[in-house]
């Protein structure tokens, strides 16, 4: 009998079973999560690799859309084309089938057994002191949630008797009254609910139910779950709004896969369950109850495996109209890089799988060290120029930068932030607080940068003029600054830690030299060789690029987790 006691049953193991999921996903993301961004981003050498890569990486951490996220924002960083980023997803459609499985293993035999003592297991590991152990018990935890949930809304489905409430079935048998437009109607039906819930296993365990308990007919159940394969889609195309536009290529690649998998199924939609059915040894038109489950999973799975082996010959084709898709609904040109400023790489929606978002936010952080390196070089051609007009651009150019740098330190810290608010892993903590101290060195080199240009407009104001030997002394000390910033490019792009020795001595070179000038600068200005102001704007400009250095070696450190030896 259907009450309101046994519908808020019902709504919380529903969630208790979406919290389970959450807490399974993440829990797996920790135990493994290096290993399996290693995997999303080497192998894909070809679309059968991308292919596998998908597939394993989401049965790994049951969830599609965190694979489809994370593959969204790896096309945004340039680490994976948009053709691999499409088999990719195919792979990830066949992976996520596994959660089906699992749930129908649940309707299959009593899981009370098996859950109480997993949740005794994952108590005891969680409270080890070790951070392994920590994360395989939230692992073991999330698990026994997702049972507990699952079986709960089994048991209450069963005592609310679905099957014989008439209203229930009234409103069922109402809605497929029309025929094919039925199927039509819980195709839309499947598809919204899981753009709500924001998880097609809930909707899946749901759909599971209602067939189970005679409520939903077979046919009825089938046209649900080809909703769901729609409407999980929704997120990564939300993710991907802010993303590249062949991020948002990537998202839509999801979408028309998965919609054209729906349109050519519907046009045998008989037959075609028919043959799933018989590859359960169930008879389509007089189901058991018991099976009902079971066939639904093998639908899902036969469905995915059936659509990548129809379109895996045409990913090139694919990727050609998923790309003129995006570009008829893009409003907005293309600018350049330098014009519309935002973060290239990070996306609100990778944040829904923390423990995958640093490599996202390392590429973020290396574009911008390369920004401010590239605001460097144009400091240094500034020495150079003379005509007013072109001066003055070159200024406002580099005034520009140092805003964008502003910009970009807050939005990046920002995100790290958000990051580590997550369930994390202790390495993946110390990344973070690794990451916010290179995010701050590179804002203070970007300061630098716009001091030494302030230094020079003041100077060019002045009318002040340096000696031939001034300016030599001057591009050395920028010549050594610049090799200082390479090197710590270097080092980001590459994560080569051999390289952090030449940088701590490059940093020991040059607080050598300036200390030089310095004693030089106060013997010249007292034998009256140039003006004390002249030394005053030399000696600002030299002390800006000793301190470029040192911020140079602090993200080095940051990023080897290395340190400056200590002069003595």
């Amino acid at each position: 009998m259907i009450n309101l006691s046994s519908i808020f049953v019902l709504l919380g193991s529903l969630a208790m079973f979406m919290y389970g999921m959450k807490i399974m996903s993440e829990g797996l993301q920790k135990v493994a999560g290096p290993q399996l961004r290693h995997a999303l981003g080497a192998m894909t050498t070809n679309r059968f690799t991308g292919l596998l890569t998908g597939a394993f990486v989401t049965a790994a951490i049951q969830s599609s859309t965190a694979t489809t996220v994370m593959t969204v924002s790896f096309v945004s960083a340039g680490l994976l084309s948009l053709t691999q980023a499409i088999s990719v997803v195919m792979g990830a459609n066949i992976g996520t089938t596994m959660t089906a499985w699992i749930m129908s293993a649940g309707f299959g035999f009593d899981m009370r057994s098996v859950i109480y003592p997993a949740f005794l297991l994952g108590i005891i590991l969680i409270f080890s002191k070790k951070s392994g152990r920590k994360n395989a018990g939230e692992l073991v935890f999330g698990i026994s949630f997702l049972l507990l949930g699952l079986t709960t809304l089994k048991e209450n489905a069963e005592a609310m008797d679905l099957g014989s409430n008439a209203s229930v079935l009234a409103f069922f048998q109402s809605l497929g009254g029309y025929g094919f437009s039925s199927y039509l109607i819980f195709l839309f039906l499947g598809g919204l609910l899981t753009f709500c819930v924001q998880s097609s296993a809930a909707i899946m365990a749901i759909t599971m139910i209602l067939c189970s308990t005679g409520a939903l007919p077979l046919d009825q159940g089938i046209a649900l779950v080809m909703g769901e394969n729609i409407g999980t889609t929704i997120t990564s195309n939300i993710a991907a709004l802010t993303g590249t536009r062949q991020a948002r290529c990537a998202a839509m690649a999801h979408l028309v896969f998965n919609v054209f998998g729906v349109i050519w199924v519907l046009c045998v939609f008989k037959p075609f369950v028919k043959m799933v059915c018989g590859f359960v040894d169930m008879d389509f038109d007089h189901p058991e109850a018991a099976m009902l489950p079971v066939c639904l999973a093998a639908f899902h799975t036969t469905f995915n495996v059936c659509n990548v082996c129809v379109l895996i010959g045409f990913v090139r084709p694919l990727a050609k109209l998923v790309t003129s898709i995006v570009n008829f609904l893009s409003s907005k040109a293309p600018t350049s890089e330098e014009e519309d400023f935002r973060l290239h790489f990070i996306s609100g929606g990778i944040l829904s799988t923390a423990e995958m978002s640093i490599i996202e936010a390392h590429k973020e952080i290396n574009l911008f060290a390369e920004r401010t390196n590239r605001m460097f070089s144009m400091v240094r051609q500034l020495i150079d120029t003379g005509d007013d007009a072109a001066f003055n651009a070159l200024y406002s150019r580099i005034e520009k930068y140092e805003g964008i740098s502003d910009n970009m330190e807050l939005e990046i810290a920002k995100y790290l932030n958000e990051v580590s608010d997550g369930r994390l892993s202790s390495e993946t903590k110390n990344k973070i607080r690794a990451m916010l101290r290179e995010v701050s060195e590179i804002e203070s080199i970007g300061d630098s940068c716009y001091n030494l240009a302030r230094c020079i407009s003041h100077k060019r104001q002045a009318k002040q003029k340096f000696t031939e030997e001034q300016r030599q002394h001057l591009m050395h000390m920028f010549d050594l600054s610049a090799q200082a910033l390479t090197l710590m490019l270097k080092i980001l792009n590459s994560g080569n830690h051999t390289d952090a020795m030449a940088g701590f001595n490059l940093e020991v070179e040059i607080n050598n030299y300036r200390k030089d000038l310095k004693i030089n600068n106060v013997n010249d200005v007292a034998n009256g060789l140039y003006s004390y102001q002249s030394g005053v704007f030399y000696m600002d400009m030299v002390n800006e690029c000793e301190k470029m250095s040192d911020y140079a070696v602090n993200i080095i450190e940051a990023r080897t987790g290395l340190k400056e030896p200590k002069e003595f």
